[in-house]
């Protein structure tokens, strides 16, 4: 996924990022350090190149079903915080 981030972040069209997805609790805490790992990368890079990146993923701990029940959820509030966040930067550049 970061990989994706920064190559899209590269563009000029591109105001920002909603990122989607779900971490589902395995036998070991894998989930954990996954989440952590994704959220530091993604604020990286919303850093350098100061555009929003949304983060809407939902986990870690999380069972298959808690994970779908949130998919509408998560992704709404995702999308809401990239529009707001992207007119808030645009007012202060």
């Amino acid at each position: 996924m970061p990989l994706v981030i920064d190559t899209l972040l590269q563009k000029k069209d591109i105001d920002g990022i909603v990122t989607l997805g779900a971490i589902i609790k395995g036998q070991t805490k894998h989930d954990e350090l996954i989440a952590n790992v994704i959220a530091a990368r993604i604020s990286k890079l919303s850093i350098k190149y100061q555009k929003p990146i949304s983060l809407g993923i939902s986990g870690p701990g999380m069972s298959e079903r808690q994970a779908f029940a949130r998919i509408r959820p998560v992704s709404e509030r995702a999308v809401d915080a990239i529009f707001k966040t992207a007119k808030e930067l645009k007012k202060i550049k």
